[in-house]
């Protein structure tokens, strides 16, 4: 049986997609059924970041559909299209710095070689992120989008733009605002208290294994089993290494975490509630 919302909410064009999300239970998996390219939308960190910033017209043009598909599998939900309503020119959604760019140097990096490798570039870009120069600005370039990085920098004061040129390849720009703070890396919590910390959660631990998964399945994987763990366990995960795009995460999630280094190659790591 389908839910419908009373009393009917309008949407257009440019109704962002966090709207869709707030207002009814079922427009999450409605929106998914479109196309598998919305299947990141079930992954927390980066619905909160894209459905936030990305409207129905962005939506359409990233997945493939039109305006009218859409709506039609919005309507039954309960709301009510208002199709006259023109979408906005691409030109006119971008940040003002990306106005700009003719205006400013860019930097590039690709941190693809280093992904196929099996590497974490979190050290790398966080690097490069403290050396730009008024006037600069980052061009990322990787296979997805780096929305824990996106969250973190623009908490800090940094300006930034995701642009997808093809299923493989992402650009994400970064601008460093005059009141931006340079990225710093979260603690990473040792091991001195992990025997105490495993045999509290004794019983009552879930296990997963990310080792094999490519960047960015680990993040995305630890995230959807948080998102269904009860609050009395924890969450075991075997990894290759410590997660640094993950630990801002945990830490806006209220969440705490021991990690143990077996070798050089593989982390062991608890996460539950703080």
């Amino acid at each position: 049986m389908t839910t419908t919302l009373s009393p009917m909410v309008e949407i257009n064009s440019e109704t962002r997609i966090s709207l869709l999300l707030k207002q009814h239970p079922d427009a999450l998996e409605t929106i998914i059924a479109l196309t598998p390219k919305f299947a990141k939308l079930r992954n927390p960190v980066l619905r909160r970041l894209m459905a936030s910033r990305t409207s129905i017209a962005m939506a359409c043009k990233i997945g493939g559909c039109s305006l009218d598909e859409f709506f039609a599998r919005m309507e039954p939900l309960g709301f009510r299209a208002d199709r006259s309503h023109s979408p906005e020119p691409m030109e006119s959604q971008l940040p003002s710095f990306m106005k700009q760019l003719d205006q400013l140097v860019v930097v590039e990096l690709d941190v693809r070689p280093v992904m196929e490798e099996g590497e974490d570039p979190f050290g790398l870009i966080t690097h490069t992120i403290r050396q730009l120069k008024q006037n600069q600005v980052l061009k990322l370039i990787n296979t997805f989008e780096p929305a824990p990085m996106i969250e973190l920098l623009e908490k800090q004061g940094f300006e930034t733009f995701p642009e997808t040129k093809d299923e493989e390849t992402v650009f994400t720009w970064f601008y460093k605002t005059s009141h931006a703070k340079d990225p710093e890396p979260e603690p990473v919590h040792a091991d001195d208290s992990w025997d105490e910390v495993l045999e509290k959660f004794s019983g009552r631990m879930v296990v997963i294994d990310v080792q094999q998964l490519e960047m960015p399945g680990p993040m995305m994987t630890i995230l959807e089993e948080l998102e269904n763990l009860p609050d009395d366990h924890a969450l075991f995960v075997y990894h290759k290494r410590i997660p640094m795009f993950l630990l801002p995460e945990l830490k806006e999630r209220h969440l705490d975490y021991r990690a143990k280094e077996i070798s050089e190659t593989e982390v062991h790591m608890i996460i539950f509630k703080a």
